[in-house]
């Protein structure tokens, strides 16, 4: 069990990581999603070509490397007592808010929505920065 899962989008690897860092240096324990490269072929590569690659794979359903990724961010979500979002977010990580909150898991949104959307409200804590968060720690 941990205490946080972060959600985001991969592109946002660098603020994942620091928010993660930060987390730690309060003694607090989080999934880290960008720990699994996008492109197990190329780790090293920037964010954002990682990202083409993974998004460019063709019958995702049965790759084994999207399986694999799936799995272990479901297992990350079920295993966290609370659960992060941290905008920028994709399609994926909205999903996985929606699982979230399936799951009864307390919400927190790190990030202003780029548009109203009433379901924004599943959220119960809400933070304009980490820094407004992580003195909340």
């Amino acid at each position: 069990m941990t205490d946080y899962s972060l959600i985001s989008r991969f592109r946002n690897k660098d603020q994942c990581e620091q928010l993660i860092k930060e987390l730690q240096a309060k003694g607090k324990t989080c999934y880290d999603f960008c720990d699994t490269p996008a492109d197990p072929d190329n780790p090293n590569a920037p964010p954002e070509e990682q990202m083409a690659e993974f998004e460019q794979a063709k019958d995702f359903y049965n790759n084994p490397h999207h399986q694999y990724v799936f799995k272990k961010d479901l297992e990350g979500l079920k295993n966290a007592k609370k659960v992060i979002l941290l905008l920028p977010a994709g399609t994926s990580a909205h999903i996985e808010a929606g699982i979230a909150y399936g799951l009864g898991k307390p919400l927190i949104l790190i990030g202003k929505p780029e548009k109203s959307e009433s379901l924004y409200l599943i959220f119960k804590e809400r933070y304009a920065s980490t820094e407004d968060f992580l003195k909340t720690i």
